[in-house]
């Protein structure tokens, strides 16, 4: 069912038809710097726990996920920790999106 009519005629779109969107979405944003911040608290890497801010180039976008590189992960005691390696977001687990945003910005995360 490609969408579907409530009593009052307001229009939902499916799960499918709003990840199809999202998906095209952020393929036309290859290229761009893009903050996101994930549904989950909080992260551990390295032993580092931080709260899920990324902000990088967009350099892929699949079903399912999208890879940034460069990523610069937003740690308190290191705001600036440059990724070495491509990172890969799965779609369903991103709260937050802000194309084209500035990834040298500092941003209060305390």
């Amino acid at each position: 069912m490609a969408s579907e009519k409530n009593v009052s005629g307001n229009i939902h779109e499916s799960s499918e038809e709003i990840e199809d969107r999202l998906l095209r979405e952020l393929q036309a944003l290859i290229g761009e710097n893009i903050l996101i911040v994930t549904e989950s608290d909080q992260l551990n890497l390295f032993g580092q726990t931080f709260r899920p801010i990324f902000c990088g180039k967009i350099s892929d976008v699949q079903q399912g996920h999208l890879t940034l590189f460069p990523v610069n992960i937003k740690i308190v005691n290191a705001p600036f920790f440059n990724f070495p390696t491509p990172l890969s977001i799965p779609l369903e687990k991103i709260a937050h999106f802000t194309p084209d945003f500035d990834c040298d910005a500092r941003l209060p995360l305390t």
